[in-house]
């Protein structure tokens, strides 16, 4: 065999294998379509769609670095101390949908606090659900703030209440009218009792008023709270007021109080709020009666824009309790997004 037909036999054998490989040639698949998330902008900004359903969801939150301040303002198990600090981490999901019945909304909120205390308990390492609940058509259940707690005045100082609760409620919300029922389930040490908040919202052009009140079943006791702003030169006056019969879930800081704040927009980044607040008869005896000393306080809070979505917060408190006098503070960085 010479060069010549082993070249020859080498080509045609080459030919035939190509030839069956072509017969038998293997197709890639297509990639699958991909579905992209898509923006939802029925509901605000910030949503997107659950890619394959109709509800929108908005993820958001903060984080946040604080130090606050004050002659022996923590108190722990062996003593003392003039400061401390934290640092929080919190997240907000919130899903929307409409329906037939009007939008259903579920929120759910987490806070991550981290204060690094062996001996202080101001600040507790810990993970919890800061609300937690479902609305629809008016109504709302679960774990929330309640208005005890999301209304009050924009500074730092003042002690107008503060609760989460589990509750149900139903708020009818008008053009420049706002009104609501709700019903706590509240804990006590006898076992688990029963209360109910009422409210009443307003807005009449710059001015806003909102009256609550709240019944505890189980002291048998209740507190009523008005608020008042209106938009004053280049701020916002504030005024509030409380009556408690006596001790209760809702209110027990003193038998009444008042307190007043002007939130000044010095500059588009910069607002400063002086607050005083005055609260009577600050002790509580056996039958849950109020009596005993006054205590007033007096502070401000400066809160500076740095740039878009993080900000500075200082506050100085003087605070006056009728047997002791002390100036506390915070100073705080929160990113929000």
């Amino acid at each position: 065999m010479n060069i010549k037909s082993l070249l020859l036999g080498s080509a045609a054998a080459l030919a035939a294998v190509s030839g069956a490989q072509a017969a038998d040639a293997i197709i890639a698949a297509e990639p699958e379509p991909m579905e992209y998330v898509r923006v939802c902008d029925a509901f605000g900004t910030g949503y997107f769609y659950i890619p394959g359903t109709e509800t929108c969801l908005k993820v958001g939150g903060y984080v946040r670095f604080e130090v606050g301040f004050g002659e022996d303002a923590y108190v722990g198990t062996t003593g003392t101390s003039d400061w401390d600090s934290y640092a929080r981490a919190q997240l907000d999901f919130t899903a929307k949908s409409d329906t037939e019945l009007g939008t259903l909304t579920s929120v759910a909120s987490v806070r991550f606090d981290y204060g690094d205390d062996t001996v202080w308990s101001s600040n507790a390492n810990d993970a919890y659900i800061n609300e937690a609940y479902i609305e629809l058509g008016g109504f709302k259940i679960g774990r929330y703030w309640n208005w005890w707690d999301a209304n009050d005045l924009p500074g730092e100082l003042d002690d107008l209440g503060s609760n989460r609760l589990n509750s149900i409620a139903y708020v009818y919300t008008g053009d420049a009218f706002t009104a609501g029922i709700q019903v706590d389930e509240l804990s006590r040490a006898s076992g688990q009792e029963v209360g109910v908040e009422a409210v009443v919202q307003a807005a009449l052009g710059a001015a806003k008023l909102e009256v609550l009140g709240s019944w505890d079943f189980g002291a048998e006791e209740g507190a009523v709270r008005g608020i008042a702003s209106v938009a004053a030169g280049p701020g916002t006056f504030y005024l509030a007021g409380v009556y408690s019969s006596g001790e209760n879930v809702y209110y027990s800081s003193g038998e009444a109080t008042v307190a007043v704040a002007y939130a000044f927009k010095a500059t588009d980044k910069l607002e400063i709020i002086p607050e005083a607040q005055y609260i009577w008869n600050t002790q509580v005896d056996a039958d849950g009666e109020f009596y005993g000393d006054d205590a007033w306080g007096a502070g401000v809070t400066v809160n500076y824009q740095i740039v878009d979505n993080f900000a500075a917060k200082v506050a100085v408190d003087y605070v006056d309790n009728g047997t002791d006098d002390s100036v506390r503070g915070i100073v705080r960085l929160q990113r929000d997004f």
